[in-house]
């Protein structure tokens, strides 16, 4: 299953202004924004955390990476160009579980 056919399997994140990523200790590491070019790693990362009890373990971040399927070999041969993706590259080679925190989206 390719990327774009793998979000549309995902929960929707609509109601996501955006996910804050902390590490082991609670300290905010990154945000990944519910906007263009953003929106299907925050679909990935906010399925992942769902479906592991609000984080990323090693086993959940080597599971995103198949889902980003041929973006992750794009990530391989290209590093930085996908920080999303080589953050879980590092993580499904570590030993920590990371926390996500969500930041849902205000009604205006």
């Amino acid at each position: 299953m390719n990327f774009t056919e793998r979000l549309k399997t995902l929960p929707a994140t609509t109601h996501l202004a955006a996910l804050q990523l902390l590490d082991a200790h609670g300290a905010l590491l990154a945000t990944i924004e519910n906007k263009p070019g953003q929106t299907g790693s925050l679909a990935v990362y906010a399925a992942l955390a769902a479906q592991h009890g609000g984080k990323i373990s090693p086993e959940a971040a080597a599971l995103g990476l198949l889902w980003y399927a041929e973006h992750t070999a794009d990530a391989h041969a290209n590093p930085g160009k996908h920080p999303n993706i080589d953050r879980l590259v590092a993580w499904a080679q570590g030993s920590e579980s990371h926390g996500v925190r969500r930041v849902e989206a205000t009604s205006a």
